[in-house]
């Protein structure tokens, strides 16, 4: 794998005087997949979230510890400005599609629009482009004027994808993003994300766990807000050191 692009040093969260996360600490890889796996309430999106800050919505959060992108601590600077061109680099898919109810096409450009100016064909050219990485392109060619609210479960969630890399992240986040879909569904998308490593970094939190051994590069194991295991994918499954680790992989926790 490469470099690292995200380290989380010692990293601890809480929500109030609740402490959901302790002393926390992952690198992850640039262009691979990093899957967050462990029982619910064990503090996967917790940190997640915490990459692009999206925690600092809630009122009561509070981060100690040291995390970087890129070397740059992402939680040096507080003003507006920054935290927006943060979250700009950083893609995020959450568990449900939330397609904006307008045309796939609209979908695509709003974002694009609020960053930068571009003649109208460009902003298409853009659109098609990352239309294409996600998997979709071929599906909807004929639609793209058409509302989004008509595309399936599982192209919604491939539409969210191609909007998410509208903007050129780094990074993307997935927050689960097939926990609501089909068999054939979560295929596509998983073949859609293996294509994407070859661009950019992943971050996902999945509790499938066949889905995390079929296309995640490293696993990280958390429990009661610590990281119990983390490494290569195949290590952790085949060869799990902690008794935990062992229990849930086999379903016995």
């Amino acid at each position: 794998m490469g470099k690292t692009i995200i380290s989380a040093e010692n990293i601890n969260v809480w929500y109030g005087s609740n402490q959901v996360l302790f002393d926390v600490s992952i690198e992850v890889p640039e262009d691979s997949i990093t899957a967050l796996i462990g029982p619910s309430g064990c503090g996967k999106t917790t940190f997640l979230r915490s990459i692009n800050r999206l925690n600092d919505l809630v009122q009561s959060f509070r981060l100690m510890g040291k995390m970087t992108l890129d070397g740059c601590d992402i939680y040096e600077n507080n003003d507006a400005a920054s935290v927006q061109a943060l979250r700009k680099g950083i893609g995020m898919v959450f568990q449900q599609p939330n397609p904006l109810p307008t045309t796939i096409m609209k979908n695509l450009i709003l974002p694009l629009k609020e960053h930068h100016k571009l003649k109208k064909a460009d902003y298409a050219d853009a659109a098609i482009g990352k239309l294409k990485l996600s998997g979709l392109y071929e599906e909807v060619a004929e639609r793209l004027n058409k509302s989004a609210l008509r595309l399936s479960g599982g192209q919604q969630q491939r539409l969210c994808i191609a909007r998410a890399l509208m903007l050129e992240p780094q990074i993307i986040l997935f927050d689960e993003p097939c926990s609501a879909l089909d068999p054939i569904s979560t295929m596509r998308i998983e073949d859609v994300l293996q294509d994407l490593k070859k661009r950019y970094t992943i971050v996902m939190v999945t509790h499938n766990l066949e889905q995390a051994r079929r296309i995640a590069d490293q696993t990280i194991f958390f429990y009661l807000g610590e990281v119990i295991e983390a490494g290569p994918t195949m290590k952790l499954f085949s060869k799990p050191e902690t008794d935990l680790l062992e229990k849930y992989i086999s379903g016995r926790m």
